[in-house]
């Protein structure tokens, strides 16, 4: 591609990313364009100048607006015609009527003629709006969803014009659903459409068509390549272009229902091996069967199974003879003292509240009927094999995997830096822990993810000492609070490579959102495992792993660790299982009311390995009382996520985009925030691409898609985190004074020097605005606290900012756990049982409390004491542990501590100390374990002499 057609594409791509408030914004511009047009005189100078923007402003919103139902092309091109006629008054009629129609979404719920005047389009609306039993009114709970038909064909404007016609004819006021068809000619235009326009939820494609469309093609090239370079190569020379087209939209749509329409016998064909299609057509067909699969196809996707049910129980006649008071507000309605109660919270919800399983309900600790298949509904929509709903968080969900995979004495490598359900489903779970160390980011005080050389150095230790076996699964969090996100197929695929039954566990409580975008998904979980499973099926792959073993065979067996360190490794497609759990916090990043959760499972060994173990765990932290509201919630969000999670998902990353675009340009907010990019929170070494930020000046947010697609870690940019050293306070009281009791915004995320504002699909551009209004308003405010600062002041301040900015103390990697909790110790590994340090601390004498401040805990170090911590010590900010059960306190952990100005330490009682496991205490664990090592040792040579005297039919020794 030459400089020039890619400086092109990078600005397509640029305006792709922003494309909704684009499209808004130039629709304003337009409005205020031909108002001033219409009334300015054609000899005045500004006459030409404001011609001239009109026409600009139409071309820019006529490429987007090909691809969408309304405005349709038969409207742009009246459009022009009134622009050209030089009727500059009806084209500001016609243009403020398509403005106020999409604001207030008008074409969604009745078609739209523009050659109704606006006054009277305004007034007929109007009327319709007042009606609250109109299908068609405004408001959309009670209106029917409206959605876009996209068809590929290469048809005359007459031919086209007759299948819209006809299309929309067999549309009846009795649907569930409405909707409006879209044509494109060619491949390239499909695809633009399908990515551009979200309102699109089925496609009819025929078997060939022209691939080049005549404009945009640099976005298309762009946008494909980045996703999958050879994938774009194999359908451009594809004979069945229109299968692979439904190949490539279900690879950056899965959601959409996709049909074909076909002369010949797929069977001939082959053209829906995958089963893509849900549908084929013939000529045959009638157009009203097309229509009535259509629909049927979205009747499927909006089925809320669990939340119909609940709403039916709801309008039930009942008598409540068991347990809860509150079902149906029978406490409440005959109470003289908690009646606000139903006030504040409305009726519905009470007549939902039930305890009962019968009734058309479902049991969720055994569900057979709705509530079952609302889960399979959510496994449809994340591409597991099957999921599960949690009622109490992901902290539970965490719990449930972790018990259900791993027996005592199993080996799980994890990151420090997870979530604290983790580190107690270790303690409950009694595995042996092995710590493995994020990259730190120093001067952030920011743990960023586990690179993936360190995941592999530990594996090949285990194998080299003979206890890879021991080793059970793999536990990462992707993505991270501050947005860092895994390559998650490269770390399976490598790590699969030594061990080839190896557990997966990705702990994506805030990445629940990522499967409904085509760039994000391909860094979650579930994607990655499916697409690892066709992989390994695949004779191109088996040939590579051919061609990796004779390579491997080449190095010598003493170099080969170093080596297979350095280099990317291939696992044997015969012996790979992909093994791969997946919680997610669907309240955190969806629509669910609070601790709505749900686990997610793509393990090829689930049925005759897991599943009677995982509803045992299921059912150990699951309550035989859920509640159902958040159930149903889990329901009706899947739903949402379904059929506009694509569209949602995509306006939060463009509001994302705005508010890091005016940060980046803004010299004020830079005098005291800077808004970090990808270089401030991913090393270069992990930067495979060069990436340094996802945008630039010149070129907009260009880059994004080719981090994703080459780094080993990438940012999410809908995290946004800014350092904030400059202003001399620290990220907590900068949350506390100046964001919530000042303006009432809510951030739940911050270090010593930074803060996180995190942009979700309920975001608004109100919401970035007023934000981005008070932070400049809070610079107002510091500029004229540092004016107005005395000499000894400014000391003082200057002092802090160096200490907030230079002097911030390292962040410490794990130390180790005392030999105590070291099970593997005589065999050289350095993994911990947690659990029994825990459980240890449950006995007072065991442990004493030493003082921090005084220099006492220096002292007994210097005397050569071994401190181990008997408690988790969870600093906030950061939030992670820096010292678990078991684990050794070194000087730079004490240092760390020392130098935090934080008043909230969990698991720390500065009026007592530290606490600390007793000498004698540590003595007698190492003794009884030296015992159960030595019994261990035993029981083990005895079975070997059982098993040898059995053999040759010799006399079993006597059991030491």
């Amino acid at each position: 591609m030459s400089n020039v057609e890619n400086k092109k594409t990078q600005e397509m791509i640029g305006f792709y990313h922003q494309l909704n408030n684009k499209r808004q914004d130039t629709w304003v511009k337009l409005k205020k364009y031909t108002f001033h047009l219409s009334t300015s005189s054609r000899s005045s100078k500004g006459h030409n100048r404001l011609k001239k923007a009109v026409e600009l402003s139409l071309t820019s919103l006529e490429s987007i607006e090909d691809y969408t139902a309304f405005p349709s092309k038969e409207d742009f091109r009246y459009l022009w015609i009134q622009f050209e006629q030089k009727d500059y008054v009806g084209l500001t009629h016609s243009v403020a009527q398509i403005h106020y129609f999409l604001e207030n979404g008008t074409y969604r719920r009745k078609d739209v003629d523009l050659s109704l005047s606006t006054t009277e389009s305004k007034a007929n609306l109007e009327t319709d709006d007042e009606n609250p039993n109109s299908i068609q009114g405004a408001n959309n709970s009670r209106s029917r969803p409206y959605f876009e038909v996209l068809i590929v064909d290469d048809l005359l404007i007459d031919a086209e014009n007759q299948l819209l016609n006809a299309m929309r004819t067999m549309r009846h006021h009795d649907d569930q659903f409405t909707y409006n068809t879209i044509v494109v000619p060619t491949f390239e235009d499909a695809i633009i459409a399908v990515l551009i326009n979200p309102n699109i939820q089925a496609c009819i494609l025929r078997p060939s068509f022209p691939m080049k469309s005549k404009r945009n093609s640099g976005l298309i090239t762009h946008v494909v390549a980045a996703i999958d370079e050879k994938l774009r190569k194999y359908v451009y020379n594809s004979k069945n272009q229109g299968s692979e087209l439904g190949r490539l939209i279900n690879y950056l749509r899965p959601e959409l229902d996709l049909y074909m329409i076909s002369d010949m016998a797929m069977e001939t064909g082959n053209q829906d091996d995958d089963g893509y299609f849900k549908r084929v057509f013939y000529s045959e067909n009638s157009n009203l069967d097309m229509h009535h699969s259509i629909l049927g196809g979205i009747a499927e996707r909006f089925d809320t199974p669990f939340f119909s049910a609940l709403k039916k129980y709801s309008r039930k006649p009942t008598g409540i003879f068991h347990a809860l008071p509150i079902s149906r507000a029978k406490s409440i309605e005959k109470s003289n003292w908690i009646g606000d109660m139903l006030d504040f919270y409305g009726a519905n919800i009470f007549l939902a509240e039930t305890s009962t399983t019968s009734g058309g309900l479902d049991s969720l600790l055994q569900p057979k009927g709705p509530l079952k298949k609302a889960q399979e509904y959510a496994s449809r929509a994340y591409g597991s094999r099957s999921s599960y709903f949690v009622t109490n968080g992901t902290s539970t969900a965490n719990k449930i995997v972790v018990q259900a995979l791993v027996q005592p004495g199993d080996i799980i490598l994890v990151d420090r830096d997870c979530h604290k359900s983790h580190h107690y489903g270790m303690v409950l779970s009694g595995a042996h822990v092995k710590y493995l160390d994020s990259y730190p980011i120093h001067d952030l005080s920011i743990y960023g993810g586990v690179p993936l050389k360190e995941i592999k150095r530990n594996l090949l230790k285990y194998k080299k000492l003979g206890q890879l076996d021991r080793v059970k699964m793999l536990l990462l969090t992707n993505c991270t609070f501050d947005g860092v996100v895994y390559n998650v197929r490269q770390v399976m695929e490598e790590c699969l490579a030594i061990k080839p039954d190896l557990v997966f566990l990705w702990d994506e409580a805030w990445f629940a959102f990522a499967s409904f975008n085509p760039i994000y998904r391909t860094r979650t979980a579930m994607f990655s495992a499916a697409s690892l499973t066709r992989r390994f099926k695949r004779t191109k792959y088996r040939k590579k792993y051919e061609a990796y073993q004779q390579q491997l065979a080449q190095v010598a067996p003493e170099e080969q660790t170093a080596w297979m360190l350095e280099n990317k490794l291939v696992p044997n497609p015969d012996l790979a299982r992909i093994r791969t759990y997946t919680t997610q916090s669907t309240h955190k990043t969806l629509t669910s009311l609070r601790q709505g959760s749900m686990i997610h499972i793509f393990d090829q060994d689930f049925r005759q390995k897991v599943e009677s173990t995982f509803n045992e765990a299921y059912m150990t932290h699951t309550s035989t009382s859920p509640n159902y509201q958040i159930l149903a919630s889990l329901d009706i969000g899947r739903r949402q996520a379904e059929l506009e999670g694509y569209e949602m998902v995509n306006k939060q990353l463009e509001l994302s985009m705005t508010m890091r675009q005016s940060a980046y340009q803004s010299e004020r907010l830079k005098k005291y925030f800077d808004v970090l990019v990808n270089k401030d929170l991913v090393p270069t070494e992990f930067r495979q691409s060069g990436v340094e930020t996802y945008f630039n000046v010149d070129s907009g947010f260009s880059q994004m898609e080719e981090a994703w697609a080459n780094d080993e870690f990438v940012v999410d940019p809908t995290r946004i985190t800014v350092h904030i050293g400059k202003t001399g306070i620290d990220g907590n009281t900068f949350k506390d004074k100046y964001l919530m009791d000042k303006y009432g915004i809510q951030i739940n995320k911050t270090s010593r020097n930074t803060i996180l504002f995190m942009v979700n699909i309920g975001t608004s551009r109100s919401s970035i605005m007023y934000l981005l209004n008070c932070l400049y308003k809070t610079v107002n405010e510091l500029e004229i606290r540092d004016e107005e600062m005395s000499p000894a002041e400014r000391a003082i301040h200057q002092k802090r900012v160096t200490s907030l900015t230079k002097e911030l103390p390292p962040l410490p990697d794990f130390s180790c756990f005392h030999g105590a909790f070291r099970p593997g110790k005589t065999l050289g590994s350095d993994e911990g049982d947690i659990r029994k340090a825990y459980f240890l601390s449950y006995d007072c004498q065991n442990y004493e409390y030493i003082n921090l401040d005084n220099g006492e805990l220096e002292r007994a170090m210097q005397s050569g004491r071994e401190l181990v911590s008997s408690t988790f010590i969870i600093p906030y900010p950061p939030g992670f542990p820096i010292l678990v059960p078991g684990q050794v306190i070194s000087q730079e952990i004490l240092e760390y501590m020392k130098a935090l100005d934080v008043t909230e330490i969990h698991g720390y009682n500065p009026e007592l100390g530290l606490s600390v496991f007793t000498e004698q205490a540590l003595n007698r664990l190492e003794q009884s374990t030296t015992a159960e090592l030595v019994t261990i040792t035993s029981i083990k040579d005895t079975t070997k002499s059982v098993r040898t005297a059995a053999k040759h039919k010799q006399k079993v020794p006597a059991l030491k």
